[in-house]
């Protein structure tokens, strides 16, 4: 006798809701560059968070300039789709420089991003707030 019980739902997610977090990494005329910051291996940096993001389903770009260059270096965490319909929202790190700092970054990305994970509380002390021009300049991309 067949069963009386309905079928299982499936939720099919749309590619908006799929889209993994991503990390928007500045390499442009302060962030990256070895003569502003000279002790910081800004390929090594970038090397390890492409690596965590093989790894983890995460994505890592980079790009020109992100503008707060008094901040350099800087990344932004950009939610992933399930973080975003959570609330999430873009979250600026400045300073970002050592290797402490993009294990947080990478580990944070890893876990979910902003909306699906807490970020860590020391990495919390380098989130920056923009200037208006520079997250409407990141929001083109």
């Amino acid at each position: 006798m067949p069963s009386a019980l309905p079928s299982p739902r499936r939720t099919v997610l749309g590619p908006a809701l799929r889209r993994p977090c991503t990390l928007v990494v500045c390499r442009g005329c302060c962030c990256g560059h070895p003569g502003k910051h000279p002790g910081t291996d800004h390929a090594r940096q970038l090397d390890r968070l492409r690596a965590a993001a093989a790894e983890h389903g995460f994505q890592v770009r980079t790009t020109d300039c992100l503008g707060p260059c008094d901040q350099a270096n800087v990344i932004v965490v950009q939610p992933s789709g399930e973080g975003r319909r959570a609330g999430g929202r873009p979250t600026w790190v400045g300073f970002a420089m050592d290797d402490a700092c993009t294990e947080e970054i990478a580990g944070w990305a890893a876990a979910g991003g902003p909306g699906v994970a807490e970020p860590p509380m020391t990495l919390e002390l380098q989130f920056i707030r923009p200037r208006r021009e520079a997250r409407t300049r990141t929001r083109a991309r």
